[in-house]
């Protein structure tokens, strides 16, 4: 697809997906190398060459949309040997409720029934959690999804530029003639792209293009190396972008326990060594780079849209529709991690993070340090960077001390106290945290192996955010 949209760029709509019923939002910088859109009557449109008697005819975002819903049922017809009538859509998260109106009514028209529609991220996390062993399954975790597509991603184009422009100066250099013109720029930016791919698997993949400019060939190389410092800058923007999000989410890069990298940018090196170091502690990333057994980043949303439809395919739709209004999905969250602090050692063990959707249940089980009366306390806690109240350090000094950075657990409210009698030495507690739809507490603490127990309720307050 992408040396057609090189090749036949002004007959060719890209990005279409975008356009579904709006105009003036769309940023067009990153669309100068495809058709560009006209509004007309208040719907993004587009005049192409048909390719029967090559007249110019003007064609709907809505029924371009529809060509391509038939174009990818006629390929699954292809593939599974049967009629294909439903489908899942992946759409990114920004999408409105009007444009996924949009979405649907356009697949009807390709006679295609949309079970549900699910965001692009969660598609991609639908695919991991899907691969997890039983022991990791049920792990609360805070997921960071960056997806870096081939082409729709801002890094992505400019990662295809510095490839460009090195290959360009290169031929210069060779042939004393510049590739400026379309033909040509077109066909580097073709080999750029194959080459960014190829480096996340090689080390010095090579290129070869024929009648570049002026007759001449074009055959070159370019290591990993050279690489990653002619874009250096453009993988240091793709640092913040990642901040940037985090702290939208109000959390903290401590917060993220796993990293998700999906689409075509994510195959390039050292962008997951770039985002592996954005928290302090080393966090697993899914990326080609960091694992072997990593999936195609670029097929992830079409492989969780897979999943999720293996999962309700069976259902009738009037279940499916019930199943996605909002007092089903929309649940309450909690505000800040819920856990305990046994005895007289004062850290704070969380049982429930923060943004747990409830209701939640969780047990735990905690080795008693001395024998006798136990208090347990059922604790709501802040968690915020710790101050560095070291003295700043003269300029001469030859090397730097790294920064660490590390979360300090302040304890928010004490929601309950529970009073153990006759826990022995070395023995274990078990505590058992109950959160209900309305955040109501109930909390159950019990020492292993004996009857001895206590349990009790807790009512929210009121207002409380908790």
């Amino acid at each position: 697809m992408e040396h057609k949209r090189n090749r036949i760029a002004k007959n060719m709509v890209a990005y279409f997906r975008d356009f579904l019923w709006k105009y003036s939002e769309i940023d067009p910088t990153n669309r100068h190398n495809s058709a560009h859109p006209m509004d007309i009557d208040g719907v993004p449109s587009f005049n192409l060459q048909q390719a029967d008697d090559e007249t110019v005819s003007t064609v709907s975002i809505n029924e371009i949309t529809t060509r391509h819903f038939i174009r990818l049922r006629d390929s699954a017809l292809d593939f599974v040997g049967r009629k294909v009538t439903g489908a899942v859509i992946t759409v990114p998260p920004v999408f409105s409720d009007t444009q996924n109106e949009a979405l649907v009514a356009t697949a009807k028209a390709a006679e295609l029934e949309v079970l549900r529609i699910i965001h692009e991220p969660m598609a991609a996390v639908f695919v991991y959690t899907a691969r997890q062993t039983p022991r990791g399954q049920g792990v609360d975790k805070n997921i960071l999804v960056a997806d870096l597509g081939g082409t729709r991603c801002d890094a992505a184009l400019k990662l295809n530029e510095v490839l460009l422009d090195h290959f360009s100066k290169e031929f210069i250099k060779k042939q004393k003639v510049d590739p400026g013109n379309e033909r040509s720029l077109a066909k580097l930016r073709l080999e750029a792209d194959g080459t960014k791919r190829t480096l996340s698997l090689g080390t010095s993949p090579t290129i070869s293009i024929e009648s570049l400019a002026d007759g001449y060939d074009f055959h070159s190389t370019v290591n990993r190396l050279r690489y990653k410092l002619s874009a250096k800058k453009v993988f240091a923007q793709i640092v913040p972008l990642v901040e940037n999000v985090v702290k939208t989410a109000e959390l903290d890069p401590l917060d993220i326990s796993e990293v998700i990298l999906s689409g075509g940018t994510s195959h390039t090196p050292k962008i997951a060594s770039h985002i592996a170091a954005l928290p302090p502690d080393p966090v697993p990333v899914n990326a080609p780079e960091t694992l072997t057994t990593v999936l195609n980043l670029s097929e992830l949303s079409a492989h969780g849209a897979a999943i999720q439809a293996s999962l309700i395919a069976e259902f009738d739709k009037e279940d499916i529709e019930q199943s996605t209004l909002s007092v089903v999905t929309v649940a309450p969250h909690l505000s800040h991690p819920i856990g305990v602090i046994i005895g007289e050692d004062n850290s704070f063990r969380a049982m429930l993070e923060a943004q747990t959707a409830t209701p939640a249940w969780r047990i735990a089980q905690f080795d008693v340090q001395s024998g006798g009366d136990v208090i347990v306390r059922i604790c709501g806690v802040n968690g915020e960077k710790a101050e560095d109240d070291s003295e700043e350090e003269g300029e001469d000094d030859e090397e730097e001390e790294e920064e660490e950075c590390n979360r300090v657990l302040k304890v928010h409210k004490v929601i309950a106290e529970a009073a153990i009698k006759g826990a022995k030495k070395s023995g274990k507690v078990e505590v058992t945290i109950k959160v209900g739809l309305n955040l109501d507490l109930n909390v159950a603490v019990r020492v292993v192996g004996t009857q001895i127990g206590v349990r009790g309720e807790v009512k929210p307050d009121a207002g409380s955010a908790q």
